[in-house]
Parts: C-alpha cells; sequence; structure tokens
C-alpha cells in the first residue's frame, strides 16, 4: 500500500504527435494528416514495395485497413482493395526539423531542465512550476499547446496529465487518443478507475510481452490483481523490477523530470542488420571495419579513447542451428586504451576469428567501453613509433575531410565491394531514407 500525501504531487504534461510520420508526410504532400489514407513504408531504393514495412500509417488508414506498424507491406490490402491507400518513403530530416520545432513550442511553456524528449514523436514536461501563467486550468493549458503546434506546424497532438510522469503516460496512451479533445487528466485518486481498469497487462507502459506472461504465469492477469498482488512474491520472481511492476499498479512514479539521470558507465557502439545473408569472412570484415572506424571516429569527436572492445554478431534465420536457439554470440575483451581505427579494428577482427565458425551473419554490432579522456598514446614496443603515430595523426585527417565533404568523400576500397555497405548508409539516417526534408 502507498500513502499518495507523501508521493510527489506534481503538473506533468506528456505531449505525442499523432501517426507522426505519417502526418508529416501528409502535410509535405498538402493533404490532412486526419482525412488521408496514408502509410509510410521503409524499403531498399531500388526495390519494390513487398519488401517494406510499414513505420507508420495515418489514423485513417489504421481504422479503414487495419494498417499497423512493423506490418509487411505484402500484408497490405490490394490496390483494387484499398484505391485510396497511399504509399511513401521516409523522410527522415524531415521528421528530425519537425521534432526540434516542436521542441522550440515545448520552450515557451516550460524551462528547458522541465523538459524530455521521450522519443522523436514523444516529449515530456514539468508544468508544475509554469502552467499558471497560460492559463486558469492545466487542462486549458494543454488545449493551448495543441493549437500552438497545430497552426505551426499542422500536427495534431494527443496530452496526458498526471501528478507524476507514468500516470501522465498512462493517461496518454489508454485514454486521450480516444477523447474528442485528444485530452486526458489522471490523478492518484483516480487509480481504481484508471488503473485497475486496463484488462490488457500489454497496454501499460513498461511491461512487454514477456513480462506480462511471466505475471499471467503466477496468476496475475490485469492491474486490479497486480495492485492486489503480493509484493514479496514480484520480488522473487522479477527482483527489483517486481518491485517497479507493484509501484506502477497503485500509480507511483517518484522521479523528476529535472533530475536528470547520468549513467556511470559510458559506452558508443552502433550495429547494422544486412541486406543478405553473408557467408564469406572477408566480406563480414569489411562490415566489421566499417562500422568499428565508423563508431572509432565517434569517441574521437569526443577526445575519448576506448578500454574494452565488444562484438555482436547474429546469424541468418535460415542457419540450421538458429531455431535450437544458437542466435550467434556477443564477445568482449579489455585492450590497453586507444582511439586509433586500426588498433580497434584489429582487436574486432581477432574477437571475430575466434568465434566465428562459418555461420551466415545477418547482423553485426560493435561497442567500444571503459571511456576515458585520450590525452595520452600507449605505444607498441612491436610496431616503429613512427608508423603508429602517422595512423594516429591519418585518423584525425579524415575526420576531419569526412566532416567538411561528407563521409563518401574519403572511403577505403574495399567499401566499394559488394559487401561494403558504408557509403549506403550514409546516405541514411536512422537507417532509412533522410529525403530532402
Amino acid at each position: 500500500m502507498y500513502d499518495y500525501r507523501y508521493e510527489p504531487h506534481r503538473v506533468i504534461f506528456m505531449i505525442d504527435n499523432k501517426s507522426f510520420f505519417a502526418s508529416c508526410e501528409a502535410l509535405r504532400l498538402g493533404l490532412d494528416p486526419m482525412k488521408v489514407c496514408l502509410a509510410v513504408l521503409s524499403r531498399q531504393k531500388d526495390t519494390d514495395w513487398g519488401s517494406g514495412l510499414i513505420m507508420a500509417a495515418s489514423p485513417l488508414a489504421k481504422q479503414k485497413y487495419g494498417l499497423h506498424n512493423v506490418m509487411r507491406a505484402r500484408d497490405l490490402p490490394s490496390r483494387r482493395e484499398a484505391p485510396d491507400l497511399l504509399l511513401v518513403e521516409p523522410h527522415m530530416n524531415l521528421y528530425i526539423k519537425r521534432n526540434m520545432q516542436v521542441l522550440e513550442i515545448f520552450r515557451k511553456y516550460a524551462a528547458d531542465e522541465d523538459i524530455h524528449m521521450y522519443s522523436i514523436d514523444e516529449g515530456m514536461l514539468d508544468m508544475t512550476k509554469s502552467w499558471h501563467l497560460f492559463g486558469d486550468d492545466p487542462y486549458n493549458v494543454a488545449h493551448k499547446i495543441q493549437k500552438d503546434i497545430h497552426d505551426s506546424l499542422g500536427l495534431y497532438t494527443t496530452c496526458g496529465i498526471g501528478e507524476n510522469p507514468l500516470l501522465a503516460k498512462l493517461a496518454m496512451d489508454n485514454e486521450a487518443k480516444h477523447n474528442k479533445s485528444m485530452i486526458a487528466s489522471w490523478h492518484y485518486i483516480d487509480v481504481p478507475d484508471t488503473i485497475w481498469q486496463i484488462k490488457k497487462l500489454e497496454d501499460v507502459w513498461g511491461i512487454n510481452t514477456r513480462t506480462a506472461d511471466r505475471l499471467r504465469q503466477i496468476g496475475i492477469e490485469n492491474m486490479y490483481q497486480l495492485a492486489h498482488s503480493d509484493p514479496k512474491v514480484l520480488k522473487r520472481e522479477f527482483g527489483v523490477i517486481g518491485e517497479q511492476l507493484f509501484a506502477e499498479s497503485w500509480g507511483v512514479d517518484r522521479s523528476i523530470i529535472s533530475q536528470k539521470y547520468h549513467p556511470r558507465a559510458k559506452s558508443i557502439g552502433n550495429s547494422q542488420v544486412l541486406q543478405r545473408d553473408y557467408y564469406e569472412a572477408k566480406e563480414i570484415k569489411v562490415v566489421i571495419r566499417e562500422i568499428g572506424e565508423q563508431v572509432a571516429s565517434r569517441i574521437r569527436a569526443h577526445n575519448l579513447r576506448a578500454g574494452k572492445v565488444e562484438l555482436y554478431i547474429r546469424y541468418s534465420f535460415t542457419e540450421p542451428t538458429y531455431e535450437e536457439g544458437n542466435h550467434g554470440f556477443s564477445v568482449q575483451r579489455k585492450i590497453v586504451p586507444t582511439s586509433t581505427s586500426h588498433d580497434l579494428v584489429t582487436q574486432l577482427y581477432a574477437l571475430f576469428d575466434q568465434h566465428w565458425h562459418g555461420e551466415p551473419v545477418r547482423c553485426i554490432g560493435v561497442n567500444y567501453g571503459k571511456l576515458s579522456p585520450d590525452l595520452s598514446m600507449q605505444l607498441n614496443l612491436l610496431e616503429k613509433p613512427e608508423t603508429q603515430l602517422k595512423r594516429h595523426k591519418l585518423d584525425h585527417v579524415i575526420d576531419d575531410i569526412r566532416k567538411k565533404y561528407g563521409f563518401a568523400s574519403v572511403v577505403k576500397v574495399s567499401s566499394l565491394t559488394a559487401g561494403g555497405t558504408a557509403i549506403r548508409r550514409s546516405k541514411l539516417v536512422g537507417g532509412h531514407n533522410a529525403g530532402n526534408g
């Protein structure tokens, strides 16, 4: 049980741009986001739509044709069945631009420290100190922000209002999107009539399918049962997550937006899903080198060096042992701290050679950890100092050239081979078409 008198009582707005990608595309085409049937599909250049996935669909497309995110394009209704359905490619730069414009509008209503951009289409505002400057009621202020965004950008938004971030998020996800005003307000006193009435566990923020299945295994089918379960049982089954689940069922969230979390252990990495299965070590190593050098450039941009390298390899779904649980490997090793691409990639190659046994590869990831300020250089006694210093200097020269003229201005010959992916990916944003937005 929780005594709400001792819990935070703030005014939190959770604001979501409705069908954000699809709305941006509709507006780009001069169409009304709420009245057009449109889907944004991710696909590879010069391929047909059948190879893509739905990234976003307009509200009307969802309602009329049952479209949903991550639905495969080949499962879409035919042109005869859906003659009014528009299929468009993503324009990631446009979405980023709109996201920044929405953030600027948020800054009119709350201080920077009280704003948290939860994702590219969702933002959280702590309006506790500022809502009264813009109206006589938080509900009216939320409507004013909605109108400001719509009048400025044409985007429709939903808003959840709560006494903490959790209540605001749940209000937005479970009620606001169904209200005509697209606003909903949940408070501690409303928990029995709101959170406890949520029947499907997966509809709750933070509870995924796997967690929901585990809860059902111990007899918990909905949020009411979760709130009236034994916290000791939850902790025994889930550890600290069990305590969080119990708190969530009572609408308790003690996080304060202005108190930003800064993780102690820092790392930088990247990964990519390949467009086909890679069978040859030579081709796989090309991609490992490309990713390894890209991440090395990123740590150098922050004037850091890495003391640990990690390589992640995921096998193809067609690999015979995949169904048996042999999905790939993730291995790491400590190294002498360095920011030199050659040294880092050499370590990645060593990990790959040690653990790969000829399986077809479909995903590759690289991560550099144990980061520290790059204030000195540890020379290798097995190589000439001049050679090592030249590599270090060359890395920084290439970084400067790419920063000024773009990634493709300087590439290694291996990136021009059939296995190379770096040049194509340099034209993408978030793995998708950047567009000219």
